[in-house]
């Protein structure tokens, strides 16, 4: 009855790309329990490491006596708890715009934006690295979607040369971080274009923090709460008549139950910490040090990517450096291209310089 079904699942095992489940408590910033192990992450998105923050802990605790755990209906409905105003208002503050609109996740975000600012008859070009959860708002939205070569402006170009004067609107996507390789995005490169050819940018922060990143009104940013900030949700800040449209049109905005309380009140306390220190620029120091110790090239971002190649030897080295006491990711196709398997680290500003030097000595190891 389900062979099909067995068949796809068995040709992943040969592959070696089958992916297991497995418990990970974390009890600390960077600290993961997993099979009655003890490990230290460099897998997490945790940058800032305030996912175990005492404050925004406080504040959660606090919210879930004064307004109870979840949010019980749609934002639309009752669930627009007061804590939203002040999380919009705070975020478009930050990010030094007009407006902001939070949504349930990340991947919430993408596809409700996508899907109400552009359709049928309308274009999309994409940078070809783009997140899954971008690819999936374009396939969603029954635009034209054309990717071009990553970070190459010369390709968009073309592609808006050719293409623009067939559809009535244009939606340019990027990201200022890719997740898979840590580099940065032409953001103010793609603005140019998005204005020369009346189209809209659209850029993910999702793994960056709004560092040098100028406010234009053809610009959205999206953002998630669930790394940096260590909460959880998505939101997207810009001008406020694209924020207003997005609150009317956006489908996974208007259809899921809003965000509990504890987490609008944890995001709100992390907002009011990073805008105090400078911890983006910390964690992007400590990933410059572990490259440093590994004659890596000077990072971009605090994800550092190590290529291999196959996905079985990516797999087995993350296995040795576990059987050290560190979790690293493995990552493997369709995360990234056919034969382009990675290690992949991130580093936080709560790590410590000593178990960088552990960690670069075990790697350095295995890989010579």
């Amino acid at each position: 009855m389900f062979s099909n079904y067995i068949n796809d699942i068995e040709s992943l095992k040969k592959q070696n790309l089958y992916r297991k489940l497995v418990d990970s408590n974390s009890i600390a910033s960077n600290i993961i329990n997993r099979e009655k192990h003890r490990y230290i992450s460099f897998a997490c998105n945790d940058y800032l490491g305030l996912s175990h923050n005492s404050a925004l802990k406080k504040s959660a605790i606090l919210a879930i006596k004064k307004y109870g755990v979840g949010a019980r209906a749609s934002r639309y409905i009752t669930g627009n708890n007061i804590l939203y105003k002040k999380l919009e208002k705070a975020l478009a503050k930050f990010y030094k715009n007009d407006d902001a609109l939070v949504f349930s996740s990340g991947y919430s975000c993408a596809i409700g934006v996508v899907k109400a600012l552009v359709g049928e008859g309308d274009l999309i070009i994409a940078d070809k690295l783009i997140h899954a959860c971008l690819i999936d708002g374009a396939q969603l939205s029954q635009a034209k979607f054309i990717r071009f070569d990553h970070n190459n402006l010369e390709h968009c170009l073309k592609i808006l040369q050719e293409n623009r004067h067939q559809y009535k609107k244009c939606l340019i996507l990027t990201e200022t971080i890719f997740s898979m390789d840590g580099d940065v995005g032409k953001i103010a490169e793609l603005l140019n274009l998005a204005n020369k050819f009346d189209a809209i940018l659209l850029s993910d922060d999702a793994h960056g923090l709004g560092q040098n990143i100028e406010p234009h009104s053809r610009h959205l940013q999206m953002g998630t709460l669930s790394k940096a900030f260590g909460s959880l949700g998505g939101f997207v800040v810009g001008d406020k008549i694209l924020i207003e449209y997005l609150r009317q049109f956006s489908r996974s905005a208007i259809y899921s139950t809003a965000l509990p309380p504890a987490i609008l009140a944890s995001s709100l306390q992390a907002l009011k910490i990073i805008s105090k220190k400078n911890l983006a620029q910390k964690s992007i120091e400590i990933a410059q040090y572990f490259c440093q110790l590994m004659n890596l090239l000077k990072p971009e971002s605090s994800i550092v990517i190590i290529k291999i190649g196959e996905s079985k030897k990516v797999v087995e080295i993350a296995q040795k450096v576990a059987k050290n006491g560190f979790l690293i990711g493995a990552i493997r196709p369709p995360t990234v291209p056919q034969n382009q398997a990675r290690l992949r680290l991130t580093f936080s500003a709560s790590h410590r310089k000593n178990d960088i030097k552990k960690l670069a000595k075990i790697l350095r190891e295995i890989l010579k």
